[in-house]
């Protein structure tokens, strides 16, 4: 069993080796006109600083064809607002009275408990998570770092 897989791991081998070894022939290479060899290089013989003739000489390429153009239709037209849907709401801009307590904005958070709110209301700290439900009637005021009010909004 251990010599079977020691002659298959070697025949593995000399396939991988045989492959290998085709990989590393270069095309004769031809000296360019006109260019000194490089002092102290070591050249192989044979191979110079251009390739030889039909070995990677470069290939003339033909043009690539312009692109056809897209064709271009007018716009579909704008379709009409929709007419008597029932069940959506209109978004008021102050439904909570926000506009009412403005006053407040850049005064300490400590003022909020004395604004006499009746309605629900939610304080933002500076980087403090907020969940993202939306009530119209609620007054959220947002503090900076040190716990001034900088904006007061309806949500």
């Amino acid at each position: 069993m251990i010599r079977h897989i020691w002659i298959s791991r070697a025949a593995v081998a000399a396939l991988g080796l045989a492959a290998l070894a085709g990989c590393n022939r270069m095309p004769p290479m031809a000296p360019v006109q006109g260019v000194a060899p490089v002092q102290g290089a070591a050249q192989a013989p044979g191979y110079g600083y251009a390739p030889a003739a039909g070995y990677g000489a470069p290939q003339p390429v033909a043009p690539v064809p312009a692109p056809m153009p897209i064709p271009v239709s007018d716009p579909a037209p704008a379709p009409a607002p929709a007419q008597g849907i029932s069940g959506l709401t209109e978004r008021k801009p102050d439904l909570c009275g926000a506009a009412k307590i403005a006053d407040a904005v850049g005064k300490p958070s400590s003022v909020i408990p004395t604004l006499g709110l009746t309605r629900d209301y939610r304080i933002v700290e500076y980087r403090g998570i907020e969940a993202q439900v939306y009530v119209p009637n609620r007054v959220v005021f947002r503090l900076d770092e040190a716990g001034t009010i900088t904006s007061i909004d309806c949500g």
